[in-house]
């Protein structure tokens, strides 16, 4: 499996307050940052795959949302985290 636990720990640890912490915004934004890179690697190789292209629009759409959050509340923890990941509206 590509997301193990430790990986996931150290997402939470890097981008968010703690590795207890996985509600943090900027963790679950870089989290779903990481698995939509994977998927979008699997989906060039296997075209035809609808059920993970329609997971992969699930999850642009809620790390957008998060993104909306962050922005709306908290402008400079948006533009960090925008940032870090090379992410870009």
């Amino acid at each position: 499996m590509y997301l193990t636990p430790e990986v996931k720990k150290d997402f939470f640890k890097k981008y968010g307050e703690s590795e207890t912490n996985t509600g943090n915004p900027e963790g679950q934004v870089a989290l779903f940052t990481h698995r939509i890179k994977h998927l979008t690697t699997h989906l060039k190789q296997n075209k035809k795959d609808l059920a993970t292209r329609r997971s992969l629009v699930n999850m642009v759409g809620k790390r957008r949302r998060l993104l909306d959050y962050l922005k709306k509340n908290d402008i400079e923890r948006y533009r960090t985290i925008i940032k870090e990941l090379g992410i870009r509206k």
